[in-house]
């Protein structure tokens, strides 16, 4: 790696920070993401176990598990999991409104409904003005009870249209519901193959992690392999770098190593004391 500072350059696969201002978090979130260290870009296991701090904890099944994934190694669930998730990223139930649906229909049937009336009521009006002779009077009437057919007839297809609408979105409805069923069992399924790939990796490296809590320094012990663990945090995270590959330096703000090249030495990965 190779760290620009306003004093000078420091790289190597051990950089010591610890005369600079800089918090452990601070220089983390620059591992990868910052133009004035130049390196390898982190990945999950970063994410599990950098900085490693004191006070700080770890899940060590996970972090175990992210080791694994950085060594090439993979679960007999991963295929099944993979589709899992591709499945539930392009699963999207639309949203859907039936109620404005069914005010539509609503309001169409009413004006229906009243036009209707009117133009029975202007029919009666035109035979009992056409009986009573009163012609002139019959045509006016009848004009009107015209135009209210014509409009009568655009509502009634206004309200073909709105109860078409309305089973088209109840359709949409039902739709949508699946998906969000189907969309609650796919998160379950891939919880489930998610917990059972973290168990197969991390118990991938139970041997290898027990012996690497040994090899750091600090206090733990496994207690009940894959990843039970009872000791300081810091010696969990130190054995997970240890078992771990990872080309990104790992942050380092513990007093475990007399020197940050034996930190990088022990631990087989690039480090930054601070």
């Amino acid at each position: 790696m190779r760290v620009e500072l306003d004093d000078g350059v420091r790289d190597g696969r051990a950089v010591d920070l610890r005369d600079s201002d800089f918090s452990p978090a601070t220089v983390d979130r620059a591992v990868g993401d910052a133009d004035w260290i130049d390196c390898a870009d982190p990945g999950p296991v970063h994410e599990r176990v950098s900085p490693v701090v004191a006070g700080s904890t770890v899940a060590v099944r996970a972090a175990l598990a992210a080791a694994a994934r950085s060594r090439g190694l993979a679960s007999p669930v991963d295929d099944e999991l993979a589709e899992a998730r591709a499945e539930l990223a392009n699963l999207n139930p639309p949203s859907v409104d039936c109620e404005t649906a069914r005010r539509r229909v609503a309001e169409a049937g009413e004006r229906e409904a009243a036009l209707a009336e009117r133009v029975s009521e202007l029919r009666g009006r035109v035979e009992a003005l056409e009986t009573a002779a009163a012609e002139g009077d019959a045509d006016a009437v009848d004009d009107e009870r015209t135009a209210a057919i014509r409009e009568l007839s655009e509502v009634r297809t206004e309200r073909i249209a709105a109860e078409q609408a309305l089973r088209s979105a109840r359709e949409t409805a039902r739709a949508a519901r699946d998906a969000r069923d189907r969309r609650l069992r796919l998160e379950d399924r891939v919880a489930n193959r998610r917990r059972t790939a973290r168990e197969h990796l991390a118990a991938a490296l139970a041997s290898e992690f027990a012996d690497a809590v040994d090899a750091v320094p600090g206090e733990g012990r496994v207690t009940d392999p894959p990843a039970g663990f009872e000791g300081d945090p810091v010696t969990a995270a130190l054995a997970v770098v240890r078992v771990a590959a990872v080309d990104a330096p790992v942050v380092l703000a513990c007093d475990r190593f007399e020197r940050p090249s034996a930190a990088a030495e022990r631990l087989g990965a690039p480090v930054v004391r601070v």
